[in-house]
């Protein structure tokens, strides 16, 4: 924790009432979660108009009634031991609690915070709870979900740290919205989420794993940066995208995503193996699921081009190279790899973490989140937020968050790269 952010009080809130569901079972989707890193979003606002100390208690009762709806998420990781060196996991809705913190930072503003000079600061990673060494093969002793609440100057920051086993993008803003809408005085939520794990294969529901200590998959010391896009610089990317390729098929996502992996090549020369990386939502490609669907559902897709041909093919040459790479992947490979068993490596506690890139490729480009979330539909009662903030978990070398912007119609990409790297970016980006 930095030394200007200092917490108050820290606690387990429960939920209010008795659920129906005692256990969530896990999917393959939500076993390969073991690997990743814990889902950290925080949203910044102005301050609200009334005294802390009851906003604190405010959230603490709503936060509460939303975990009524959402029992998974005030439970815990359990494992079953098999006694050949192998258990299985699933998620006991036992109302153990989600951590809660209150902390103060009164002498960071919010302009420090969502206006700084060059690089995300790394204060901002002290306003989420257990941000350095927490891993989601470790939710079998923590809880699932943590929020802290941080008093800036002039300003709030709510910050979510939630298990990727049991959570995926879409709904820990369903979450998310959710709690929102309590906190504003309703009495339920607009849309309820749906448990349903039938998905899998029975035999897929209880998936053996190593029985491990700790994951070792960490974040990087690497710099990261916000790159933002307004509506009408959108519109033109995805005009000349489609123009370029004499088509109306590029959409405005395939259109950004081409001008910022093309913004990491140096030159028409560069020979360079780059890799784009995307996760397709699963929720509106399979008939069984549903938008309300809690839990993990992605399908990762991945397209390789050298430095020249990405230079070469202009921005609708790779923009129509992304739109392929989306149309050609079929809902039945999607429904395949849900129901697809699974033995992810976590690794012993000890074991050297070593990450090679292959000899004449570049770190790949992983893509994650999306615009399409209700980012900013997150009012708890004072007025919507005015900025989102990723946590440490979040600085992994090539990772780019997409997340929708506080002006209408536009977008926010989080990168994380080497400095120089960041730099070669933000010069081809600021002048095409």
């Amino acid at each position: 924790m930095a030394e200007n952010v200092k917490v108050v009080s820290s606690s387990l809130v429960c939920g209010t009432a008795s659920n129906s569901l005692s256990r969530l079972e896990l999917n393959p989707w939500d076993i390969r979660a073991f690997q990743t890193v814990p889902i950290q979003r925080c949203l910044i606002f102005h301050n609200p108009n009334f005294e802390f100390e009851s906003l604190i208690q405010h959230l603490k009762n709503s936060l509460s009634r939303a975990l009524d709806f959402f029992p998974p998420l005030a439970g815990r990781l359990v494992a079953t031991q098999h006694g050949d060196g192998m258990a299985s996991f699933s998620v006991d809705c036992n109302n153990d609690g989600a951590e809660f913190i209150h902390a103060i930072a009164p002498s960071i503003s919010v302009s420090e915070v969502i206006d700084p000079p060059s690089f995300i600061p790394e204060v901002v990673y002290s306003f989420f709870p257990a941000n350095a060494g927490f891993t989601n093969f470790e939710g079998i002793s923590k809880p699932l979900v943590s929020v802290q609440v941080t008093e800036l100057a002039d300003g709030v920051v709510i910050a979510c740290s939630a298990n990727h086993v049991v959570i995926d993008g879409p709904s820990f803003w369903h979450f998310f919205t959710s709690w929102s809408e309590i906190s504003r005085g309703s009495e339920s939520i607009s849309k309820s989420p749906v448990f349903d794990r039938s998905i899998a294969a029975e035999d897929n529901r209880r998936i053996h794993l190593p029985t491990l200590e700790k994951n070792l998959i960490g974040p990087s010391q690497l710099p990261r940066k916000v790159f933002h896009f307004s509506k009408e610089k959108l519109g033109e990317l995805k005009g000349k995208a489609n123009s370029e390729m004499e088509t109306d098929k590029i959409s405005t996502l395939q259109a950004l995503l081409a001008h910022l992996w093309r913004s990491t090549v140096g030159s028409s020369e560069d020979s360079t193996t780059r890799t784009l990386a995307l996760l397709i939502g699963a929720r509106s490609r399979l008939s069984s699921f549903s938008d309300a669907y809690f839990g993990n559902a992605f399908f990762p897709v991945a397209l390789a081009m050298s430095g020249s041909d990405l230079w070469k093919g202009g921005l609708g040459g790779t923009a129509m190279k992304i739109n392929q790479l989306i149309a050609q992947t079929s809902n039945e490979a999607i429904s395949r790899n849900a129901e697809k068993k699974v033995e992810p490596r976590i690794r012993r506690e000890g074991e050297e973490k070593v990450v090679i890139h292959a000899m004449g490729s570049a770190p790949p480009i992983v893509i994650t989140s999306t615009p399409r979330h209700n980012v900013y539909d997150c009012d708890f009662g004072w007025g919507k937020p005015i900025a989102m903030r990723s946590g440490y978990t979040y600085k992994v070398e090539g990772l780019v968050v997409v997340f929708p912007a506080a002006d209408p119609g536009g977008m926010d990409l989080e990168v994380c790269f080497a400095e120089q790297t960041l730099q070669t970016m933000e010069d081809y980006l600021t002048s095409h």
